[in-house]
Formats: C-alpha cells, structure tokens, sequence
C-alpha cells in the first residue's frame, strides 16, 4: 500500500467517524511529553468547545508503544513521531493517523550568557554535562544524536551525556542545573513566540531528520466520540495558532 493511499484511507475513515453521534464522552489521550504544555492549552478549548472530557498522560513515545501493545487504556496517542503511530495502524492497535505538528530541536542552557546563539559552546566544551533524551525512547533524542553526530561532536560529547527518559525530564536536567545544557523540543522553551527564559541555540533542520508528529486513533478510541473530535480539533485554524506559538510547524 502506497503512503499516499495510506493518507486517503486515514482521512476516509476519520470523516466517517466524524459522522457519528457525537455524545459527550471521556478519551484518555497519551501525550509525548514535548507536546504536554501546549496540549494542556488545547485541551481547555477542546472541552470548551466541545463538551468532551480529556484525561492526559505524558511520557516517551517509545513507552507509550510499549503500554499500548500491553493493553493501556488509551484512546489517542499523540507522538512525537510518524513512525509509531503508522507502526500501530499496521499491527492493528490503531485505525488512523494525521499529522498534527513537526517539532523542531534546540541547544538550550538556563544560563542567560552560556550559549550565544551559535553551536560554539558545544565545539569549545565550555560546560560539563549535556542532556539528551534517550535515543532509543525518545525522537528528540535521536534528533539530537543525529545533529551531534552531523557536527562531528559526538564523540568528543559522548563522556558529558546525561540521558532522560523522555523530553521532558531532558530539559528538567538542564533547568535544574544538574546539566549545564540540554537538547530539548523548541517548544519546551517557547511562550508566545519568544523565549522564555535562559539561552538558546535552535538547531538547523538539516542537521537531523524531520520531528514529523503524528496523532493516532487508537482501537480503543473508535467508539469514543471525544477521541475522534479531538483528531479532527487538531487540524482547526483555532488549535494550529495554538501549536504554531509553541515553536511547532504545520
């Protein structure tokens, strides 16, 4: 099957759920922990405007995968990428995706002066420990891998790493001080378009593969009227002004 009848089929069938009653129900929605922050922002406007209830969970793709393939009680997962969720619709856990972000990568210290906008810190060594996601986890850590290893960096980094489960306990190392610097999502230290505090160097694109996010429709969630409206809230002008603030493209 083509990725592009792929697409088609996915788009028939969220409209076909679309069409059905729509009662006010409860989903359970796991959320990749970049998208948490702005997620919470979404989920009021969603339940505002639709009556619908969410109840969020966050955490590492690569743990939610592995809770959904032993039964976890979700309806929708939102990753923080496109491989998971398509991987699920093949092995039947899932009955359709969209793309609801693309995630962008940042070098990020709380210091206000360490990074001066440019990757030197890093080609200098001027700090002591590096936090990165873990690769195998988490895809902004793999993003991260891939831009060190781009950069010739990664073995000269590889003794300052220090790995968190998941993004958001990446940058809680870096914030906390416990890493002099971290590689995090752009989004985790935006708000309203700017940066929210400390310094920061935002990765060229073309220094690792695309952070294509997918959201999926579990199997769980195809009868939950909440789950379905909320695949299909994510792609309103209302919910992509809100993600578009958080430091994410469409």
């Amino acid at each position: 099957m083509t990725r592009v009848f792929k697409k088609r089929t996915a788009i028939l069938m969220l409209s076909a759920f679309a069409s059905l009653p729509a009662a006010a129900d409860t989903a359970h929605v796991a959320v990749a922990a970049n998208f948490i922050t702005p997620m919470k922002v979404l989920a009021a406007r969603f339940e505002q405007a639709s009556g619908h209830t969410l109840t969020l969970s966050s955490g590492s793709t690569g743990k939610f995968y592995a809770q959904v393939k032993n039964g976890a009680p979700f309806d929708v997962l939102l990753a923080a990428d496109d491989k998971t969720p398509a991987r699920l619709v093949q092995e039947g856990d899932a009955v359709a995706t969209r793309n609801y972000a693309i995630g962008k990568l940042a070098l990020w210290s709380a210091n206000p002066t360490l990074i001066d906008g440019t990757d030197a810190v890093l080609k200098q060594s001027r700090f002591g420990k590096l936090a990165i996601a873990n690769p195998k986890l988490a895809p902004y850590g793999t993003a991260a891998q891939e831009a060190l290893t781009r950069m010739g960096l990664f073995d000269a980094v590889s003794s300052k790493l220090v790995i968190g489960e998941n993004i958001g306990q990446t940058y809680q190392f870096a914030a906390s001080g416990n890493a002099e610097l971290g590689f995090v999502a752009l989004s985790q230290i935006m708000q309203e378009g700017k940066l929210s505090a400390g310094s920061m160097w935002q990765v060229p694109a073309r220094f690792y593969s695309p952070i294509r996010q997918d959201a999926a429709l579990l199997k769980r969630g195809v009868g939950n009227a909440a789950a379905r409206a909320l695949l299909d809230f994510l792609g309103t002008p209302d919910a992509q002004a809100v993600i578009r603030s958080y430091g994410y493209d469409l």
